[in-house]
């Protein structure tokens, strides 16, 4: 009797669809958490806001004004898909990983709704001018690197567990540094955009607001 090859996956080469989930919701619990505390935040926020908006512009619009700004927007842009890269080198990262999903939805939501709360309707125009392209380069990004990250962790996890020899041995191959590569290519050029882009867009906001 011929039987059919079914082809078996290798250890640790699961499909990435549970993976894409589990980071999907707890990024999305973020985002609602951040409504929520939203709730507590004292009403002195809207001033402290727009001091803080004004401030940007006035730096922006001075000669070095970028070179200024950039060591700020630099960690901004970095610190969550490079968070989710390292973490794919230890085996905590699974679980780590999704708390990195949570804490991203959650400072992005509650970022956003402090605008809305402040500014009304004119709070999400607000939030696009100042969030919108570090949030388009970031967001997908940081979930490139997490999703594989959390493939590589949840093997040597596995390996940590006593499985070890039940699994195939982690490698960091070449994708694993082209992957890298083209997520910090990508940051390089939302950021420069943004010290280009942002301060304009966030003048032509702030006119277009009433505050």
């Amino acid at each position: 009797m011929n039987w059919k090859k079914r082809r078996i996956p290798a250890p640790g080469q699961s499909s990435p669809l549970w993976r894409l989930l589990i980071l999907a919701l707890f990024f999305l619990l973020g985002v609602v958490l951040g409504q929520v505390v939203l709730e507590w935040v004292p009403d002195e926020t809207g001033t402290e806001l727009k001091q803080y908006l004004e401030g940007y512009l006035s730096l922006s619009g001075e000669s070095g004004g970028a070179a200024a700004a950039l060591p700020a927007a630099l960690v901004l842009y970095i610190r969550y898909p490079l968070l989710a890269f390292f973490l794919g080198f230890a085996s905590i990262g699974v679980v780590l990983l999704p708390c990195a999903a949570l804490a991203f939805g959650f400072f992005l939501s509650f970022s956003v709704c402090c605008f809305t709360a402040s500014f009304g309707g004119d709070g999400v125009v607000l939030a696009l001018a100042v969030l919108g392209v570090r949030c388009a380069v970031t967001l997908p990004c940081f979930f490139l690197l997490a999703d594989a990250s959390m493939e590589t962790s949840a093997a040597l996890a596995r390996a940590s567990f006593g499985r070890g020899r039940h699994t195939a041995p982690v490698v960091y191959g070449r994708r694993c540094w082209i992957r890298l590569g083209i997520v910090l290519a990508a940051l390089t050029v939302g950021l420069c955009v943004e010290l280009l882009l942002s301060p304009r867009l966030l003048t032509l906001a702030l006119e277009r607001a009433v505050i």
